[in-house]
């Protein structure tokens, strides 16, 4: 079988599942397992390079507006690798070519591929996607172990927390306008002992303002701009350390929402287990092999 992914979070499933001599290309932005860092690109950005946050969520908005794709696909590529399968989303715009334009080209395709979109909103239905690729791909019992896996990590997490003290958490999926996360991330909040005070499980990130992040009166504040790595997301919470000093939380850490938080692949449950230790660093005391969680010094508040 020859596989096209045309989303992160699908390369990384595919490779989980043991697929990966099978995937034939992938995205600009699939850099992980490092793989797929060898395989043949079929998608790049449309934005310029270098913008501030703010810049990017203008220049989103706008193309989104006008029913404009942030990414573009290389359409004679894809076709002269002659797929059979075609991995894909349809959950958000921003994160992917959409999905229209992927059945429509795979429609002409001569080699027919079958096209597969992954679009889950909870935990759970990250859970469902292992299946659903395990069973396309053949490899079923690949995907009963991986999920089998996935649930007994989240039990360790959940047995190390239980009966802990509940610190209230707000996590901010973008600082500028500020998002909250939504879809698993309430969720993984929760597991991982923790209150969300803002983010409704399988619902999508809402912008607010920053006097609503107050109001709701976080102890913990995560700031995972999605897409950025540990480092970025910490410039970003200094740069916006006076709004976060002002919201009044004991604690604010920046972490690798790349890796994860944005993408609901097989890290999700890492990114489960990062936020236990943020919340409970007694009960839950290790780190995910390569995570940070990168303490932010809030400036004083302005009088």
């Amino acid at each position: 079988m020859r596989i096209v992914s045309l989303v992160p979070h699908a390369t990384e499933l595919l490779f989980a599942l043991g697929a990966g001599p099978e995937v034939v290309a992938v995205t600009h932005e699939c850099d992980h397992p490092l793989e797929a860092l060898a395989l043949p690109r079929v998608t790049r950005d449309v934005l310029p390079g270098g913008l501030s946050a703010a810049e990017i969520d203008r220049a989103v908005r706008e193309r989104t507006l006008e029913g404009e794709a942030i990414y573009e696909l290389d359409r004679e590529a894809l076709a002269a690798l002659e797929p059979d399968l075609i991995v894909t989303q349809a959950l958000c715009p921003v994160c992917a070519v959409p999905y229209d334009e992927v059945a429509k080209l795979a429609r002409k395709l001569p080699s027919k591929p079958r096209v597969i979109a992954l679009d889950p909103k909870t935990l759970g239905e990250t859970l469902g996607d292992v299946r659903t690729l395990a069973q396309a791909t053949g490899r079923r019992e690949e995907g009963v172990e991986l999920v089998a896996g996935v649930a007994a990590r989240v039990d360790r997490v959940r047995l190390a927390v239980r009966g802990a003290a509940r610190p209230r958490v707000a996590a901010l999926e973008w600082l500028d306008p500020v998002f909250v996360a939504g879809h698993w991330t309430p969720q993984l909040i929760e597991l991982a002992g923790g209150i969300d005070v803002l983010g409704l499980p399988g619902e999508p990130s809402e912008s607010v303002q920053w006097e609503m992040v107050a109001a709701a009166e976080p102890e913990v504040v995560v700031v995972m701009p999605c897409g950025y790595d540990a480092p970025r997301a910490h410039e970003e919470a200094r740069a916006h350390a006076r709004e976060l000093a002002a919201l009044g939380a004991g604690r604010v850490v920046a972490v690798n929402a790349s890796a994860y938080f944005s993408r609901p692949g097989p890290r999700l449950v890492e990114g489960l287990e990062l936020l236990a230790h943020i919340l409970h660093p007694r009960l839950v005391p290790g780190l995910p092999a390569g995570a940070e969680a990168l303490a932010v010094a809030p400036m004083p508040a302005a009088k």
